[in-house]
Order: structure tokens, then C-alpha cells, then sequence
């Protein structure tokens, strides 16, 4: 699909909302549902997208929305597609097109707080679509460390200073955690391959059984970037292997997008302040640290595909 085609869909979140300029999360939420022309029910766990696009008395949403608590949207979603389900069955609900069911969260209410029922809902194989929109940390209460946010990075909870040089650990793999659960389709995508993001949000909702998307969304405020590049920065994400695009499409690993000249990560993290202490003479090393789990995570992903 071309951007001609896609500038004549439907928009299901609309302008208005407050997000901050240059938040990804936004962009993902339009290139996601751009993925169906179907009707849609969206569950959005407590966070950014949230409370920042369902201010009362207002909405940006166009099709119907659940608010959920911070912990429970792949719960909620599941229960509302089984009540559909069920519903269908006793010829009480007949339409045209099936709905589609979506849950959206932040890397806090997904890698972290949320992680029980995401995996609840996986393995009780519900016919939904989840995404994560990763912004590395919970930027809706004060830039915080969660088990998204990268090793070195410096956050409002793991600060660099004398002690301790940021965040001590690696960022979790969630999107090999959700391929661990067996599910028909597990994908991890980024704003700024929107063809990309586009095609894995079809096959998402068009898989029979859950599926699962984890998408990129750089966060001006919590990274410390200048907001016109965003999408830049999700660029050299990619480009650095650090957010490497691929898919596991009933257990098949395929990568979409393997770079050629691969950049240094570096390339990435010198745009951002929270990392601006690493490239002190006495830090250099963690630079080297972040570097070498960069390769090992993509020699892993690399060693299960097809292409």
C-alpha cells in the first residue's frame, strides 16, 4: 500500500489530543489501525496515550474506547472479544465485517505492571491484537526506570551521578517473551518503517489467535532529544541494530529489514540526554558493554532466520 492509498483511510484517532510534539506513541497508534479497514474496539491501558487523549469532557478516539487501569488492558480486551465471540454464536450480533480487538500500552503497563495479563491473554490464545508503544520508561509520571529503559541510560529513579552511572541493566526482551508464549504472530516494527509497521499491523489483525506488536516510539521529554527528530532517531534505532525489524510468524523468525552498513550505537545514543554521561573518559567502557549486547542480541535473532 502507498501513502496515496493510505491518505484516503479512515483516521481513527484524530488531531486534538495533547500529546507532547514529537511523541511517537501518536504515530504509532495511526499506522497500527491504518492495518484494518475493519471496526475496531481499542483498550488503552493508564499511561501517556491515555490520559492525554481521553481528556474529560473530550475524546480523539473515533471508535469505541476502554480505559483500563495500568495492569489490565490485554484483560479487558480479552473479556470483551470473548463476550463478542459468545454473542456471535447465539446470532445476537450479525455485521458485515467482524470486529477487530486492540489493546494498546506503554512499556511500563506492558514489559512491567501489565505482564501478568498480557501473558494471561496470550496463552489463553484470544482472538486480539496487542501493542506496545515503547517509549523506555514511564514518562507519563516523571521519566522513570522500567525493564525497557536501556543500560546507561539516566532516568528520574536510576540517575547518573558518582554512585551509580545510570541504569545497571539490560533492557528485557519482551518481544522474545511473547514469542515464547507460541502465538501465531509476534512482531517488532518501528515508526519510521511505517510500510513496514503497516504490513505486520495487517497480518496482526488478520491472524486467527493473538498477536503481538512492539513498536519503537522515541519520547522527546524521557529521552532528551530534540522533538523534530523523532523519527530520525527511530531511523538510526534501526540502523544501529538496536531495534532490529522482524517478525515470528507461527514460530518462523524472519528478518524485514537487515541493515547493510550497520552504524555504531553511538550513532544512537549521542542524540539523547539521558545518555550524555556515558561518553565520559571514566564511561567509555559501557559504551562498549552496550555495543557488544547490541550484536549478541542480534547474532540471536540472525541465528533463528529464514532470510
Amino acid at each position: 500500500m502507498n501513502i496515496k492509498e493510505l491518505t484516503t483511510k479512515e483516521h481513527r484517532m484524530v488531531s486534538g489530543h495533547r500529546m507532547c510534539p514529537g511523541c511517537g506513541a501518536p504515530i504509532v497508534v495511526k499506522q497500527v489501525l491504518m492495518g484494518t479497514d475493519n471496526p475496531v474496539v481499542v483498550a488503552n491501558a493508564t499511561g501517556c496515550l491515555e490520559v492525554s487523549t481521553t481528556i474529560y469532557p473530550y475524546t480523539a478516539w473515533t471508535v469505541p474506547f476502554i480505559h483500563n487501569a495500568f495492569e489490565n488492558a490485554a484483560a479487558t480486551i480479552s473479556g470483551v472479544e470473548a463476550a463478542y465471540t459468545s454473542l456471535k454464536k447465539q446470532g445476537k450480533i450479525k455485521s458485515k465485517k467482524d470486529i477487530k480487538f486492540v489493546a494498546f500500552g506503554g512499556d511500563g503497563g506492558t514489559y512491567d505492571i501489565g505482564l501478568q495479563s498480557l501473558s494471561g491473554a496470550l496463552e489463553r490464545g484470544h482472538n486480539f491484537v496487542y501493542v506496545c508503544y515503547d517509549n523506555e520508561g514511564y514518562m507519563n509520571t516523571g521519566i522513570q526506570r522500567s525493564s525497557a529503559t536501556p543500560y546507561g541510560a539516566s532516568t528520574t529513579t536510576a540517575p547518573a551521578g558518582k554512585v551509580h552511572p545510570g541504569k545497571e541493566e539490560f533492557k528485557k526482551d519482551l518481544t522474545a517473551i511473547a514469542v515464547a508464549h507460541n502465538i501465531p504472530y509476534v512482531a517488532q516494527a518501528s515508526i519510521s518503517n511505517w510500510n513496514d509497521l503497516i504490513k505486520k499491523a495487517e497480518k496482526a489483525f488478520n491472524t486467527n489467535g493473538p498477536a503481538f506488536l512492539n513498536v519503537l516510539a522515541p519520547c522527546p521529554r524521557g529521552w532528551r532529544f530534540r522533538e523534530d527528530l523523532t523519527i530520525e532517531l527511530a531511523k538510526i534505532a534501526v540502523s544501529t541494530n538496536f531495534w532490529p525489524l522482524y517478525e515470528v510468524e507461527n514460530g518462523k523468525y524472519v528478518i524485514n529489514y537487515e541493515v547493510k552498513d550497520r552504524k555504531p550505537i553511538e550513532e544512537f545514543i549521542k542524540l539523547q540526554g539521558r545518555f550524555s554521561h556515558l561518553f565520559k573518559p571514566e564511561n567509555k567502557h559501557m559504551i562498549e558493554k552496550m555495543q557488544a549486547e547490541v550484536d549478541r542480541r542480534f547474532a540471536e535473532i540472525k541465528a533463528k532466520s529464514t532470510l
